[in-house]
């Protein structure tokens, strides 16, 4: 079976051949490489999963991919989530993958700005997300999309075995 992402050297990405749609089924190797590409865990299990809750099947529901000339080179995953702890209605981006070689040329922003779009048709004024305070890349990412603290913290508690 051959998957759509290479690691071959790709040209930097050009907006006019860059298409961010809604993921497939076939796309979830692709998901998976990358994936395993930024974390070094393959988890197809986990993206199978994910895929099946995300991709399509809901209006407020969205996993989708970026590709340039068949190349797949990030995704993005989010929802619209409401009313937990008081919070409106919100966008809350799960996650986000651009490939390593094709980095700091727009893409992620790209994928961010899509998702957005969705979640603005879906009727929210606010676009969330948590990271782990040591998660350097994407908080620098999501910063400078304009992304700040938001008003709740996240608290958490060890439970023992």
């Amino acid at each position: 079976m051959e998957m759509s992402h290479r690691k071959t050297e790709i040209a930097a990405p050009d907006p006019s051949e860059m298409r961010v749609r809604p993921a497939h089924a076939s796309d979830l190797p692709a998901v998976v490489a990358l994936d395993a590409e930024n974390t070094g865990e393959a988890r197809p299990a986990y993206w199978k999963d994910r895929f099946e809750w995300y991709a399509g099947r809901q209006p407020d529901r969205f996993f989708l991919v970026a590709e340039q000339r068949g190349d797949t080179l990030g995704f993005i995953v989010g929802e619209v989530r409401a009313w937990e702890f008081g919070s409106p209605p919100s966008g809350w981006v799960f996650a986000i993958g651009v490939s390593p070689r094709a980095r700091l040329h727009g893409l992620g922003s790209l994928l961010f700005d899509e998702i957005c779009a969705r979640f603005r048709s879906a009727g929210v004024q606010h676009v969330r997300t948590m990271l782990a305070k040591d998660a350097h890349l994407l908080l620098s990412f999501f910063r400078s999309l304009g992304m700040m603290g938001g008003p709740f913290i996240q608290l958490e508690k060890r439970l023992e075995p």
